[in-house]
């Protein structure tokens, strides 16, 4: 494959660090590299100096001639003078633009849902970050740099996105290169990945997932590296103490398959466990939504039916003014509904991580240490044998912080490092329900996986609301979208949540364009009449299996200490979730079909 372009002993350092140290590497065509570290050890500098951006301290970095790079900063660069259009295309002529399948496919992709002539002064950071987006792909490239392209999108445009750079920058068609924390974007997308970590750039073959795996065989090998030099130190020692030692056989190490790497890991969650304990803490009644609605000046939530079971872990999917906020103030008490009620056990004890900082305001000046060691001595994890008592410290550093850092006043934290203190405070309230609102932003990739271990030795009721695809098939045991404002359970997870949203796509897309001789034609006479008798047979059978699944939601809590009996009841819970979830979608159907 053609090479396009590459850097050769690259150093480049700051007042007080050396960020790289003789660092070579290159870029060929086909190339989709995601690059991966922890905060603040150059990967956005890495990108700046492929792309000319920056210049290195030392050595070069040379780019075949005629090779055209487009960039994508983290920060906004689009100017508030300009309407959508203007950002995206420039002064280009209707036709021009119009004729270019590339084009169109990014504003279909990316921007259907915005008016092409509003101002870009006007929108969201999310619409402003599609918008830069698109001006971005809308261009004739090389080579792509993207630096943090997920931030501020929402799980259907992170898809899309995904979806477009694989068929673009195909192997063989120019190359790729992203830094990113989202490892299902990273597993998606990349077909190779650069850690950047101690002044170096090391590569791996594949996306995330591979990665991880060959990661773990080299600290494996490099552990048995370690384990080898200490042995030979004890026996000098000995040597030394006692005389000859006796004869020994060496230790026998092998490289396992992939699979061998993780034979002997548990399950990442003892889901009974840690049921079993949410009851003990919470009793029967978490938070119940009994057809509640939300009216602001228009509807935002109508007929929601949601009883939350001790120990539930359950993601919430939406587009952006879904009502994800509204149904998170629902269970926290800061929203009251329009209609309905919501029931709140006496034991109940919310806590929410916000996407703002705010809560550091009364520690901003003072160091970490002391304000972690205020609150508790220390804090227990996990459960039954495998529980632990760690103190403030001890979880300051599982949580990624340096002994250095813990005399550090908060405000002079990164912002990846205040939003880690802010999740440890709430666990320090040792609240047993937590609703965490998008707690991936700011955080590596290192440090995500650092919260996923700690969450998933938390008992209690565990709501999240992300964009990261990965952290939230990680981290909860089922999922929930708000469509047409409505809750509805996902059995199919995040790709029944997309497959729903394209449903709902094509049929208020065709609504808008299509003339009136295109209509579908409506129910009459026999078929009219099977239809509505279905309808009915499915209400009353939806009135049941609600019932049900409420009376087994209440059978949860009885059985907290029969671990057995639990796991029967989450199966049958299971099948007459899936059952609900066909029925609802067949009443859509029906319903659409007689509206016509």
């Amino acid at each position: 494959m053609a090479h396009l372009l590459g850097g050769e002993a690259l150093h480049l350092e700051f007042p007080t660090k050396v960020v790289f140290d003789s660092v070579s590497l290159g870029v060929d065509e086909g190339d989709r590299i995601g690059i991966v570290g922890r905060n603040g050890d150059g990967k956005s500098s890495l990108l700046a100096m492929l792309a000319g951006r920056i210049q290195p301290d030392g050595g070069r970095v040379t780019v075949r001639g005629g090779v055209r790079v487009g960039v994508l900063d983290q920060g906004d660069t689009l100017d508030d003078t300009h309407s959508i259009r203007e950002a995206v295309v420039g002064d280009a002529a209707d036709h021009e633009w119009a004729g270019d399948a590339r084009v169109r496919d990014v504003i279909a992709g990316l921007l259907a849902d915005l008016d092409w002539e509003a101002s870009v002064t006007n929108l969201s950071g999310g619409q402003r970050r599609r918008v830069a987006l698109a001006k971005l792909l809308a261009g004739d490239w090389d080579v792509l740099a993207l630096d943090e392209p997920t931030n501020h999108l929402d799980v259907e445009a992170i898809s899309w996105l995904a979806e477009h750079l694989k068929t673009r920058w195909a192997r063989g068609s120019g190359a790729l290169l992203v830094v990113t924390h989202d490892r299902w974007f990273l597993d998606e997308v990349c077909t190779a990945t650069w850690e950047v970590h101690d002044r170096i750039v090391e590569p791996f073959e594949g996306g995330y997932a591979a990665y991880i795996l060959q990661r773990v065989e080299r600290d494996r090998q490099a552990a048995s590296i370690e384990a080898r030099r200490q042995n030979l130190a004890r026996k000098e020692l000995a040597w030394l103490r006692r005389g000859a030692p006796a004869r020994t056989s060496k230790p026998k190490f092998r490289i396992d398959a992939a699979n061998a790497l993780i034979a002997d890991v548990p399950e990442i969650r003892d889901k009974v466990a840690l049921q079993s304990l949410a009851v003990n803490r919470l009793g029967k009644d978490v938070v119940d939504l009994l057809d509640v609605s939300v009216d602001y000046d228009r509807p935002i939530l109508k007929d929601v039916e949601w009883r939350l079971a001790p120990g539930e872990r359950t993601g919430i999917l939406g587009v952006n003014g879904a009502g994800k906020s509204t149904l998170l103030g629902l269970i926290a008490g800061t929203v009251e509904p329009t209609e309905g009620r919501v029931k709140r056990g006496k034991t109940v004890q919310v806590a929410t991580l916000t996407q703002r900082l705010d809560d550091l305001d009364p520690y901003l000046d003072e160091p970490v240490r002391i304000v972690v060691s205020r609150l508790r001595t220390s804090y227990t994890f996990g459960t039954g044998s495998k529980a632990q008592e760690l103190t403030p410290g001890q979880l300051l550093e599982r949580m990624g912080f340096q002994s250095a850092q813990l005399s550090t006043p908060v405000k002079d934290l990164s912002g990846g490092q205040q939003r880690r203190l802010q999740l440890l405070l709430i666990l320090l309230e040792q609240p047993n329900v937590l609703i965490l609102d998008e707690p991936t932003n700011d955080l590596d990739t290192d440090m995500l996986a650092a919260l996923e271990d700690l969450l998933d030795s938390w008992p209690g009721t565990l709501i999240v609301v992300s964009h990261d695809r990965y952290f939230i098939e990680r981290v909860t045991d089922q999922q929930y979208a708000i469509l047409d404002r409505h809750l509805r359970h996902l059995p199919g997870g995040v790709d029944e949540y997309l497959r729903l949203r394209t449903v709902q796509k094509n049929r208020v897309e065709p609504a808008l364009t299509a003339t009136p001789a295109a209509a579908s034609p409506s129910l009459s006479g026999a078929d009219r009449r099977a239809a509505e008798k279905e309808l009915s047979s499915i209400d009353r059978r939806l009135e049941k299996l609600t019932a049900s699944i409420g009376a087994l939601d209440t059978r949860f809590a009885d059985a907290h200490d029969d671990y057995a009996r639990l796991t029967a009841l989450q199966s049958e819970r299971a099948t007459l979730a899936d059952e609900q979830a066909t029925l609802e979608e067949r009443w859509l159907e029906l319903s659409e079909a007689l509206e016509a």
